[in-house]
């Protein structure tokens, strides 16, 4: 077995080989120091020596060097990087890919959140991209239209930055286009060559404009197979939210009675095979996005070939016993008193 796990063993840094001439100029000078600690004694008659014999001590005096060249040719060996020729990995990735559709209509300004509908929401959504380390996420918002902020990216840094700037009423347009939010959301994942296509709409109003019906936008997300969770964002009853905006940009606020379009929601979630939630306070928004979490984990496995492999750390665990026994041996059992 020992023998099996070095042939596959090559070194990234083979100058460091030279430093194995040390071992031979580090047993010269240790013969060369035995032979300075040599004593000579007078004595009237060696009839007697012939008997003694050295002790066990004696014979194991010279095992701490030997463990000291051990670790210097292991400290060597690590140097020059031992590496495996290559070696295969087994990979786990989630093959998904996600277009997030907000309402960025003045209505989610709305207090019923705190501190409104729309931070809440950003908020939420960037803790679920943070969430899905493997998949590609993009970010298209609408109001009475639709806008791609972001198309699919790896770079979750990048969504997370858009999502920063994100405004209420930023649409020239005002309005609800449910129909508009989800299409051009399915446009941006159409195409993906991913194991699971899934769109995630989140909006607190009824679809009052817009050239595609809600219930249309979902028949084409359904022929492209795009998964479509929807989310209707509001509390029950009345709800402190903008009915006026000035044009110097300040808002007139009152309770207004809080109408989500459940039904249609629901009805475009159930024909793409994805599923419709109900988020009434900041708590409940987030449950929603972590179920959505749990229900979109599409695992692939897969090979992954890796060309080098490190493999110094059991050499270096083996230098450091070998370091310690020299140790335990010179200043413990070989001790010399002067």
């Amino acid at each position: 077995m020992y023998l099996d796990f070095l042939k596959d063993i090559t070194f990234a840094n083979r100058e460091f080989f030279w430093l194995f001439c040390l071992v031979p100029l580090m047993i010269l000078w240790y013969i060369l120091r035995l032979k300075k600690q040599e004593a000579e004694f007078n004595y009237s008659s060696f009839e007697h020596l012939g008997r003694v014999r050295p002790s066990a001590k004696a014979n194991l005096r010279h095992l701490s060097f030997l463990f000291r060249l051990i670790a210097v040719s292991l400290i060597v060996l690590v140097l020059a990087r031992p590496q495996s020729r290559s070696s295969w990995k087994d990979v786990k990735t989630e093959g998904i890919d996600i277009v997030m559709s907000l309402d960025v209509s003045y209505s989610m300004l709305a207090k019923d959140f705190k501190p409104d509908r729309l931070v809440a929401a950003k908020e939420v959504a960037k803790e679920f991209i943070d969430s899905r380390p493997n998949d590609r996420i993009g970010l298209v918002v609408f109001s009475g239209e639709a806008f791609t902020q972001c198309p699919l990216t790896s770079d979750h840094k990048v969504i997370k930055n858009l999502f920063d700037n994100i405004e209420a009423g930023m649409l020239s347009q005002q309005g609800t286009a449910i129909g508009l939010g989800i299409a051009d959301a399915v446009s941006r994942v159409k195409e993906s060559t991913a194991k699971s296509k899934v769109v995630i709409l989140l909006s607190d109003g009824v679809s009052n404009v817009g050239e595609i019906a809600p219930l249309t936008a979902g028949e084409i997300a359904k022929t492209f197979g795009v998964r479509v969770y929807t989310i209707g964002i509001g509390t029950h009853g009345k709800a402190m939210m903008p009915v006026a905006v000035y044009p110097n940009g300040q808002m007139q606020y009152d309770y207004v009675d809080v109408e989500i379009d459940e039904p249609t929601m629901t009805k475009i979630a159930d024909m793409t095979g994805g599923k419709y939630f109900r988020a009434t306070d900041n708590e409940s928004l987030k449950k929603v996005y972590k179920e959505i979490d749990k229900l979109e984990k599409t695992i692939i496995s897969e090979k992954s070939y890796s060309n080098k492999a490190e493999k110094f750390l059991w050499f270096a665990i083996a230098a450091a016993i070998a370091l310690l026994l020299e140790f335990l041996l010179k200043y413990i059992v070989f001790k010399s008193i002067p």
